[in-house]
């Protein structure tokens, strides 16, 4: 039977590997999966501010970076596709959490490398917060450590770990809030766009 990508629903936090595509297959239907990722992706990234960007990961943008390796690198054994899974498969949102890639930006070489000297700990002092309830601070880069002592990372992975009462306010279709706080750099969406917040809102169990 033949599999097809608008097929496949987020009905589950983990990407099976029977559910991913042959690279022949994925060849035929990249460019109508990765314009409906491209879509799908502006109701998921908020930017804080001229250098920071989130982009909140789910299922389906983390199926698309899986596919989109597996192609680069022309992967087909097993253990190679299992090793793309194992790397994905914790970025993807699980219930009670937004998971996000932080991308600090700058055009310019010497000015990016100058900011992330000062921006270190940055990804610790990113917020969200449902309206009526208290900031929720990122958890960053659990998967291995991604500053040094000049300098933090360009890319952070964050999760935002929801209690039950801002998870059940952000089901209900409050507001939402992000922002950074470092001493170096500060910036705050007050509210949402309503298409993020809902997106990100089918995150939650």
């Amino acid at each position: 039977m033949k599999r097809d990508m608008s097929a496949i629903h987020k009905t589950m936090h983990k990407i099976a590997r029977d559910s991913l595509l042959s690279l022949e297959t994925y060849a035929r239907q990249r460019k109508e999966f990765r314009a409906r990722v491209m879509a799908h992706k502006r109701d998921r990234t908020v930017h804080l501010g001229a250098h920071v960007t989130l982009i909140f990961e789910d299922e389906l943008t983390l199926r698309y970076q899986v596919q989109e390796m597996l192609r680069i690198e022309r992967t087909f054994e097993e253990q190679g596709i299992q090793d793309e899974l194992d790397v994905y498969n914790p970025l993807i949102p699980d219930g009670r959490n937004l998971k996000a890639t932080m991308m600090i930006e700058y055009a310019d070489a010497e000015e990016r490398k100058h900011a992330l000297s000062k921006l270190k700990g940055i990804e610790d002092r990113v917020w969200v917060q449902a309206e009526g309830c208290a900031r929720i601070y990122a958890i960053a880069d659990e998967d291995l450590e991604r500053e040094n002592e000049e300098k933090t990372s360009a890319v952070h992975f964050l999760r935002f770990e929801l209690d039950d009462e801002m998870a059940r306010a952000l089901k209900y279709g409050v507001g939402l809030a992000l922002g950074v706080d470092h001493p170096s750099y500060q910036a705050e969406v007050s509210t949402v766009a309503a298409g993020v917040r809902a997106s990100l809102a089918r995150d939650l169990d």
